[in-house]
């Protein structure tokens, strides 16, 4: 059963209940869940903590699937029954991972869920960016014809430079090598694995940056990878390449790409994630015809939706029958995003 906020506090049999950080989930986790007597709730997305706190409190919940928001510690401890947050999806840096580990909850994510959404949006970035699809459209329907001076740049031969190389580093690099693309992977974490796909590993970026046509992230957000990018690899890298961002804003320092964009230091970027979310209507990057931009939307296609909410409920069902958390899911104090 699905309840709005006000049915929620409805006084009746009270069955196991989560709160969902957003307005839907699809309707097969939803199932899933009723079916092991959980009632879900629903808390519209991005609404202030302290709202979300409320109604975590009102309702007594005994999980939390987590969308849009930030969970912080007020969320957190809200309700005493709380005994499981899960991601709908795999990156956790909107949930204060420290504080549910100082109250013994597990945070745990839908791990592989969106990565072949993401490649894909990815892969899309990089495209409409080496091919210069929007500036052309913008020409084209402002009455110009740039034809007789446009020469476009190819895809076959490219080099792609991937910084991580997980489950979505891993099948942007199957896609990228399919389009005739050389792929480059730099992962301290997991040199053998690129190598072990045929491709070459790099252990030191600045090494990679020289050398890449197209720049794209797919690390988690931590406190080493914040402002990975920045003005000055900005400026080690060609003045013909591209930069993609599908993981976490806050690897990317903004203001140094805005900059960069802006002098010509590289020739585009486009952006499916942003340091705030979302983010500030004054930013200089608004104005530069250089930059792509989408609103954090890579893993949201309707396959990886319906995987991200099964998964996710599938580990409250778990947790909240009494079964230990699955170690390969749960994230770490130390770990902002995946």
């Amino acid at each position: 059963m699905t309840h709005d906020i006000i049915q929620g506090v409805e006084h009746g049999t009270r069955g196991r209940r989560i709160l969902v950080s957003h307005n839907k989930i699809a309707e097969k986790a939803i199932r899933l869940l009723n079916q092991h007597d959980i009632d879900v709730f629903f808390s519209p997305p991005y609404d202030p903590s302290e709202v979300v706190a409320k109604r975590a409190a009102e309702l007594e919940i005994d999980g939390l699937m987590v969308r849009q928001g930030r969970i912080n510690a007020e969320v957190i401890a809200a309700s005493p029954k709380l005994k499981v947050i899960a991601k709908h999806g795999v990156g956790v840096d909107n949930v204060d991972i420290a504080a549910a580990a100082k109250l013994g909850i597990p945070v745990l994510r839908a791990m592989g869920s969106n990565s072949r959404a993401v490649a894909e949006h990815t892969i899309a970035l990089a495209l409409s960016l080496i091919k210069e699809v929007l500036p052309l459209d913008r020409a084209v329907k402002r009455g110009e014809w740039p034809k007789p001076t446009f020469t476009g740049k190819d895809v076959l031969g490219a080099t792609i430079g991937l910084i991580g190389y997980g489950g979505i580093g891993r099948e942007t690099a199957r896609m990228a090598e399919a389009l005739g693309m050389e792929v480059v992977v730099h992962d301290p974490f997991a040199p053998e694995a690129a190598e072990a796909d045929g491709f070459v590993s790099i252990g030191d970026i600045d090494a990679m940056l020289p050398s890449v046509d197209v720049l794209s992230i797919h690390c988690p957000l931590t406190a080493t990878t914040r402002n990975l990018i920045d003005a000055r690899r900005l400026g080690m890298m060609k003045k013909s390449a591209v930069l993609v961002n599908t993981a976490r804003g806050g690897i990317i320092n903004e203001a140094d790409l805005a900059q960069a964009l802006a002098g010509g230091t590289i020739a585009g970027a486009a952006l499916d994630s942003f340091a705030t979310e979302p983010p500030p209507a004054d930013s200089p990057l608004w104005t530069l015809d250089t930059l792509i931009a989408t609103p954090h939307i890579g893993g949201v296609t309707y396959g990886s939706a319906d995987a991200m909410a099964v998964i996710a409920a599938q580990h409250i069902i778990s947790v909240l029958d009494g079964n230990p958390p699955d170690q390969r899911s749960i994230a770490t104090p130390t770990e902002l995003s995946a």
